[in-house]
């Protein structure tokens, strides 16, 4: 497979100039100093490995360093994965998370100058080790909360905390596996490199992290890129069609039917909403007193032309030419 570098280089340059970019740079940039915190203050004081890019740095530099240069450590081995986001991945994702991934270091850096964790540090009841929280497993939820909300928040704008990510992205892309399966399963073969430095009590508490973190990613991801499927068998599915394309400006599917109970031929109309969407149909089915059969799912993730905002405006602009 030839790769063009610089056809990359030059998109992502173009994507710098955009105003989205900028915009989702605020958001970049606070989510990974959330996902900083989350690392110092709650990783890095009890040597708790969770699967993640951040925990090998911790066992690395434990190894290696003295638990010193954690941040470093972090940078290099995001070094090596960005390069396979930008080759494998597209080069918004890849760019984007160059930018998440060279500042996951530093910000852990600096919020060991800002706030050093020794100044609020507990012994561990039980280990004598120092925990933040006092306990392993309360640093634990700590930390798999915050990692994960910053996670889901960096799916949504299709970039990435960094480290792990790449890895659960490019999974993602080609073995099309849920992002927080593929979290889990990167994220325990790390886990297991907590061996070399940790005892098998916290190993297991670490694995354990990493599993309740893939499944908080996935709720946190369906919760942020969710959006309703809307099935609706009625008599007037004509005016039904109508208002969802002229006054909602999207598209719909219509099917033939057949009753069980009547054996009565309908039809079915299926559309795809965002939530306010599905609650102005709803409203406005109940306000022009439609009889229909409706029922409606849940959709985490939807590609291709409904999910452009251009061509959703391009599609309204073709409409009201008519």
């Amino acid at each position: 497979m030839s790769i063009n570098v610089s056809e990359k280089m030059n998109e992502a340059v173009k994507y710098v100039g955009t105003w989205k970019f900028w915009k989702e740079l605020v958001i970049m940039t606070l989510g990974m100093m959330v996902t900083a915190a989350a690392v110092y203050y709650f990783l890095v004081p009890s040597k708790l490995i969770i699967g993640t890019i951040s925990g090998l740095s911790i066992v690395l530099s434990n190894i290696f360093t003295g638990g010193q240069g954690i941040g470093t450590w972090i940078i290099c081995i995001n070094i090596v994965l960005l390069i396979l986001a930008f080759l494998l991945i597209d080069s918004e994702f890849g760019f984007k998370t160059v930018y998440t991934a060279l500042i996951l270091g530093p910000l852990t850096d600096f919020w060991d100058a800002v706030y050093p964790w020794t100044n609020i540090a507990n012994a561990n009841l039980v280990t004598g080790t120092p925990s933040v929280m006092g306990d392993p497993w309360l640093d634990l939820c700590c930390f798999v909360l915050l990692l994960s909300a910053s996670q889901a928040l960096m799916f949504s704008i299709n970039a990435s905390t960094g480290g792990l990510d790449i890895l659960a992205k490019i999974v993602n892309k080609f073995l099309h596996f849920d992002i927080g399966a593929s979290v889990s399963v990167a994220g325990a073969v790390i886990c297991c490199t907590a061996f070399f430095i940790n005892d098998f009590r916290m190993v297991v508490i670490g694995l354990i992290g990493t599993w309740i973190n893939g499944l908080v990613v996935d709720y946190f991801t369906a919760t942020l890129n969710n959006h309703k499927r809307l099935c609706i068998v009625s008599k007037e599915h004509e005016r039904i069609r109508q208002y969802i394309i002229n006054e909602l400006h999207r598209g719909c599917t219509l099917y033939e039917v057949t009753g069980g109970y009547s054996g009565e031929k309908s039809i079915e109309l299926e559309v795809l909403l965002s939530k306010d969407e599905f609650s102005k149909i709803l409203a406005w089915m109940k306000d022009n007193k439609i009889e229909a059969f409706s029922t409606a799912g849940n959709v985490s993730e939807v590609y291709g032309f409904w999910s452009s905002g251009k061509k959703h405006k391009a599609r309204k602009e073709i409409i009201d030419k008519r």
